[in-house]
C-alpha cells in the first residue's frame, strides 16, 4: 500500500502526474486543482496517495493536502459517487468551498464539477451535511455554524431574509452568508433584516 510519494515531477498529463522516486516512475491520477498547483518537471514534489487495487487494476490517486484526500474518501461514501466523480469535485472546489457548499446545502455549487448532475449534487450536500466540518477543518470558521443553520432552514427569519436579499442582488450564497455573519456582530441584539442587509452590503464593499 502506497500512502505518500516524495520525489520529482517527471511529466504532467491531462489527468495525471508521473513522479520519479529514485528512478521509478509512479503514475498518480489527480484533480485539476492539484495538477495546476504542481511544480515544473524536475522539481521536488510530495503527494498524499490513495491506492486502489482491483482484480484488473492498480491505480494511485494523488493529493496535495490531507484535506483533499479526506474529501476524496468522504465523497465516495455518497451513493453514486465513485473515484472519478470525487476527483472531479475536489478538482473544481477547494476543501473550504466544498465545506461551505455542504453547509449551505448549495447543490448548484457542487454541480459545477464536470460529470456531476443535479441529483448527485443534491445527494452529496444532503448526505454529508453532518460529516463535513470534521473533514474540512472548517469547524473553526465563525460563520460556518450560521451557514449550516441557513442550509438546514433553522436560521432566524431576519438572517435568512438578509441572505436571500443579498443573493437576489447577485452575490454568491457563500459570500452573502459570510457578510450576514459579520453583520450580526455589529448589529446588536435582535436586528431586523433591513439592518442586516445594510451591514451585509457594507461588509461586502470592503
Amino acid at each position: 500500500m502506497i500512502g505518500k510519494l516524495k520525489g520529482t515531477v517527471d511529466e504532467i498529463g491531462e489527468d495525471h502526474v508521473v513522479v520519479d522516486v529514485h528512478g521509478v516512475g509512479y503514475v498518480a491520477f489527480c484533480g485539476a486543482r492539484t495538477l495546476a498547483a504542481l511544480p515544473a518537471a524536475g522539481e521536488a514534489v510530495v503527494l498524499f496517495i490513495d491506492t486502489y487495487v482491483r482484480e484488473d487494476m492498480l491505480r494511485l490517486y494523488g493529493f496535495s493536502t490531507r484535506a483533499e484526500q479526506d474529501w476524496f474518501r468522504l465523497l465516495q461514501m455518497v451513493q453514486g459517487v465513485g473515484a472519478r466523480v470525487a476527483l472531479a469535485v475536489i478538482g473544481t472546489l477547494s476543501a473550504g468551498d466544498l465545506a461551505n457548499a455542504v453547509a449551505l446545502q448549495d447543490k448548484a455549487m457542487v454541480a459545477r464539477a464536470p460529470g456531476v448532475g443535479p441529483k448527485v449534487a443534491a445527494r452529496i450536500v444532503a448526505e454529508l451535511k453532518d460529516k463535513a466540518p470534521a473533514f474540512s477543518g472548517a469547524g473553526g470558521d465563525e460563520s460556518f455554524g450560521l451557514k449550516r443553520d441557513i442550509g438546514g432552514g433553522t436560521a432566524a427569519a431576519p438572517v435568512a431574509d438578509a441572505v436571500s436579499a443579498l443573493v437576489n442582488l447577485g452575490y454568491p450564497r457563500d459570500q452573502a452568508a459570510e457578510a450576514v455573519a459579520k453583520a450580526l456582530k455589529e448589529a446588536g441584539e435582535a436586528p431586523d433584516s433591513a439592518r442586516l442587509i445594510r451591514l451585509g452590503l457594507k461588509a461586502l464593499s470592503r
